[in-house]
């Protein structure tokens, strides 16, 4: 049964009132478990009024300019008449599970844009770079009638390929003379990115810039043809001073335009929403365990004994299995 407040949050998002989105998405990523039947609901709800949205992914090292990044790419949508929501992953500390969520403070000039919604978010110690809700984040903004939803991944490096299950292009920031461009040998993020930015590609950097251009795209070559078609690019760009940002923007419009043509971008969309399927068919076992048990309480015995050191986590999972046969 739905909440009362669920209508009205519906009607809000899909007029595109942005007040009701962020009040939609608090219920999303809500820790508490009577919020997330509302969740869904709110989710399935608006799930057939979403836009076609483009949906892009950026990672990249702390220190690597995500941030100035992201804002002149997103001034180059906003400007060009597009609407953008920008969901920003902020990692959450492990002991209060806080964060900053300073986003909308390093965005000033993109915030302030009509076009603009810019919603930080904490991980919530989720790995992966991105949120758990992240997802379902996405889709509110789609069915608030944005054309283009970016997510910021935390970044801390080869862990961030999560972003890859519910983005369309992969965008890898780097900067020249780090030792970045090595990377390009392994496999893992490296070889999942569609697009790849070096970043900070100006003054004195500009020679290693260009080295680590060419260093990235020799990398490249090594991997095999992903199913897409598409081939990684490796470009340069300063964000700082707005040179080559433009051109980045051109780029991920002709790999969604070559996707779409080929019919990957709707098999990828596909492969995401089964992915997304047992990850809420886990999520709703968990639930419906813990109701049999009589809530999370019920576990605490178990969880006593690990602490105790009495058992193992391993005796400690046959024990749960034990009480669910």
């Amino acid at each position: 049964m739905k909440t009362p407040a669920t209508p009205s949050l519906i009607s809000g998002i899909i007029a595109g009132d942005t007040l009701s989105l962020s009040r939609a998405i608090t219920v999303v990523e809500s820790m508490r478990s009577e919020d997330r039947e509302q969740a869904l609901q709110l989710v399935d709800g608006v799930y057939n009024q979403r836009k076609a949205a483009l949906r892009i992914g950026v990672t990249g090292i702390p220190g690597v300019g995500k941030s100035t990044f992201i804002e002149k790419l997103g001034l180059e949508i906003v400007n060009s008449g597009l609407k953008l929501a920008v969901l920003a992953v902020d990692p959450s500390s492990t002991r209060s599970a806080g964060s900053i969520l300073g986003d909308k403070t390093r965005m000033e000039d993109l915030s302030k844009h009509p076009n603009a919604f810019i919603r930080p978010s904490p991980s919530g110690g989720t790995l992966g770079g991105v949120a758990a809700k992240t997802r379902e984040s996405m889709l509110l903004c789609e069915a608030a009638g944005f054309d283009v939803v970016l997510v910021e991944t935390v970044g801390v490096g080869q862990s961030e390929t999560e972003v890859i299950n519910i983005t369309d292009t992969f965008l890898m920031l780097a900067m020249p003379g780090t030792g970045d461009e090595l990377q390009g040998i392994k496999r893992g993020i490296m070889e999942t990115a569609d697009i790849i930015v070096i970043n900070k590609a100006d003054g004195d950097n500009l020679n290693l810039a260009n080295k680590a251009k060419k260093q990235l795209e020799m990398a490249l070559h090594l991997f095999p043809e992903h199913e897409s078609k598409w081939r990684p690019c490796v470009m340069k760009a300063s964000a700082l001073h707005n040179e080559g940002v433009d051109e980045v923007w051109k780029m991920i419009k002709l790999r969604q335009d070559t996707i779409e043509r080929n019919g990957w971008l709707a098999e990828q969309r596909r492969q995401q929403q089964l992915r997304e399927f047992q990850r809420l068919s886990e999520e709703a076992f968990y639930s419906m365990a813990l109701r049999q048990f009589g809530g999370s309480n019920a576990l605490a015995p178990i969880q006593e004994g690990l602490e105790k050191g009495n058992t193992n986590e391993y005796g400690a999972a046959l024990e749960l299995l034990s009480k669910l046969n």
